[in-house]
């Protein structure tokens, strides 16, 4: 039998009918880049850091346009024991991430975001080298109520010379800070964007994404 590839098919009658590809899926909706087979998506990764209780699940769930993935688990009177699962400032929370959290979003036609939000506790850190390998830029998400939860995210971005913004996640009832006084009180290079947003809100997250975006490739090398 010939090797090569046949570009006809066998039908009942044992003739042969020219190979016709199979029927393209409904395209009703879909996104430019998804029906010019001419053209690929730039999919890249992004980070969400950030303090216990920041909001990263939120963020994460408030954008991406797939069932989010979530390691979410209940927390215990033993984990609340060890000082890593404070809850003095989110006093309802009841859950926390023990893995990551993984969504996905589409920007700008061809623009693909792959969100890997982070866990927040200490005893979970170790996990941090391998969400951010290969990822174009990173969120730290900054609470208001616990300015310094923090700071351990915005030290692993520098070390590991990852480009980020810092987005400052007001909670309702928490004190309202101006840019200036949150970038002072952390801290941030002036370099480094400085926004105001809220996780909850698709849009906020959105502008926030694509301020990220815009500061990494301001930042990549020529």
């Amino acid at each position: 039998m010939d090797s090569a590839v046949s570009d006809t098919l066998p039908t009942h009658d044992g003739t042969d009918e020219p190979a016709v590809p199979a029927a393209l899926p409904d395209e009703e909706g879909a996104q430019p880049w998804q029906t010019d087979h001419s053209r690929a998506p730039i999919a890249t990764k992004i980070v969400v850091a950030g303090g216990f209780g920041a909001g990263k699940t939120t963020l994460v769930g408030a954008v991406s346009e797939i069932t989010p993935l979530r390691t979410e688990t209940l927390m215990t009177e033993a984990s609340a024991d060890t000082g890593d699962d404070d809850l003095d400032a989110t006093p309802d929370k009841v859950t926390s991430t023990v893995a990551m959290d993984f969504g996905r979003i589409t920007l700008d036609d061809d623009l693909v975001l792959y969100l890997f939000g982070t866990p927040g506790q200490q005893r979970f850190w170790f996990m941090w080298d391998d969400l951010v390998r290969g990822a174009l830029g990173g969120v730290v998400l900054a609470d208001t109520r616990r300015l310094t939860d923090c700071f351990t995210a915005l030290d692993y971005m520098e070390s590991c010379g990852l480009p980020y913004v810092v987005a400052v996640n007001h909670f309702e009832g928490s004190a309202r800070f101006e840019v200036d006084e949150v970038r002072e009180a952390l801290a941030v290079p002036a370099h480094v964007p400085v926004l105001v947003m809220d996780a909850r809100r698709r849009i906020s997250v959105v502008e926030t994404l694509l301020a990220l975006v815009r500061h990494a490739y301001d930042a990549a090398p020529q």
